[in-house]
C-alpha cells in the first residue's frame, strides 16, 4: 500500500497556517493579560472596591441567602414551565388567525392584529399591575399570584411570539403550499406537514431569544406579592442591609439563561453555515 507524500507547496501552506495559529494564540493571551491589568488598576486596586465587595459580593451573606432565594427561584421556574405551554398555544392560534386568507376572515385577522399591537406596545410591568391588581378587584376574590403571573406573561409574550410564528409561516414560499394542496392535502394537513416544519427552522433563533427574555421577566412576578427569588432576596436584604442577595438571585437567572443563549448561538451559526454552503433549509 503506497502513501502519498505532501508536496513542497502543501508543506509550506501547512507551516504558514501553524505560524498564523501560534500568532493568534499569542495575541489573544497578550490582549487578555493587558485587559486584566487594566481592570486591576482601574477597578479592583481602588479605594472604593472594598466597599463594593462588602455591599454586593459578601460570601457569608450569599451563603446565608442562597437557601431562601433558591426556594423562591423554584416558584419562578414553575411560572416559566407553565408559561411555555400557554404562550406556545396562544401564539400559534394568533399567528394562524393572522395568516387566514379571504375577506370572510377579516374580523379575525383584525382582532389578532389589534391584540399583537396592544400587548407589544404595553410595558410588561403595566400588564402585571392590570392583571395582578385589577382582575382580583373586578372578580372580588383573591387569586393565586402564580396564576396571575402566568396570565400576564401569556398575554404579553404570546403577542411577541405570534409575530415570530407568523413571519416564519409567511417566509415559506407559496409554491410549497400550492403543491401540497394540489396533492390533495387539506389546509390543516398542509400547515402541519409542509408549512410549519419549514417555518420552524427559520423562526427557531428568534423564538429562543423570546424565551430568554421570558426567563428574565418571570422575576417580575414579585410585584404581585409572589414569594419568588426576588421577593426572598428582598427579605434578606431588609434584615442584613446588604445587597448580596440580589446578586445571588441575579446569578441564578443568568445560570438559567446561559444554556439557551449558547444553544441559540450554536443553532444560528449552524443555519448560517448551511445557507452559505447552499443547503436547502
Amino acid at each position: 500500500m503506497t502513501t502519498s507524500t505532501p508536496s513542497a507547496l502543501e508543506l509550506e501552506r501547512r507551516a504558514f497556517r501553524r505560524s498564523r495559529e501560534r500568532r493568534s494564540v499569542l495575541i489573544a493571551v497578550a490582549s487578555t493579560l493587558a485587559f486584566a491589568a487594566i481592570v486591576w488598576l482601574t477597578v479592583i486596586n481602588t479605594e472604593g472596591w472594598a466597599t463594593v465587595q462588602q455591599s454586593f459580593f459578601d460570601p457569608a451573606i450569599a451563603v446565608q441567602a442562597l437557601p431562601e432565594v433558591w426556594r423562591g427561584f423554584l416558584i419562578n421556574l414553575r411560572v416559566l414551565a407553565f408559561s411555555i405551554f400557554t404562550v406556545g398555544a396562544a401564539s400559534l392560534l394568533i399567528a394562524l388567525l393572522r395568516t387566514l386568507r379571504g375577506p370572510v376572515f377579516f374580523p379575525l385577522r383584525f382582532l389578532a392584529a389589534a391584540y399583537t399591537d396592544l400587548f407589544r406596545g404595553l410595558p410588561f410591568i403595566i400588564v402585571l399591575y392590570l392583571v395582578g391588581f385589577g382582575l382580583p378587584t373586578i372578580l372580588g376574590t383573591r387569586i393565586d399570584p402564580v396564576a396571575l403571573g402566568i396570565l400576564a406573561i401569556t398575554l404579553t409574550y404570546s403577542a411577541y411570539v405570534a409575530e415570530v410564528v407568523r413571519a416564519g409561516i409567511e417566509s415559506v414560499h407559496p409554491s410549497q403550499r400550492l403543491a401540497a394542496r394540489a396533492l390533495g392535502l387539506s389546509y390543516a394537513q398542509t400547515l402541519r406537514r409542509v408549512v410549519l416544519p419549514q417555518a420552524l427552522r427559520k423562526m427557531t433563533p428568534p423564538l429562543m431569544n423570546d424565551f430568554i427574555s421570558m426567563q428574565k421577566d418571570v422575576g417580575l412576578i414579585s410585584i404581585l406579592a409572589a414569594f419568588d427569588a426576588i421577593a426572598e432576596a428582598k427579605g434578606v436584604v431588609a434584615t442584613t442591609y446588604n445587597f448580596t442577595p440580589y446578586v445571588v438571585a441575579g446569578v441564578l437567572f443568568v445560570l438559567l439563561a446561559l444554556p439557551t443563549i449558547r444553544l441559540t448561538d450554536w443553532y444560528t451559526a449552524r443555519l448560517r453555515a448551511r445557507e452559505q454552503t447552499g443547503s436547502i433549509l
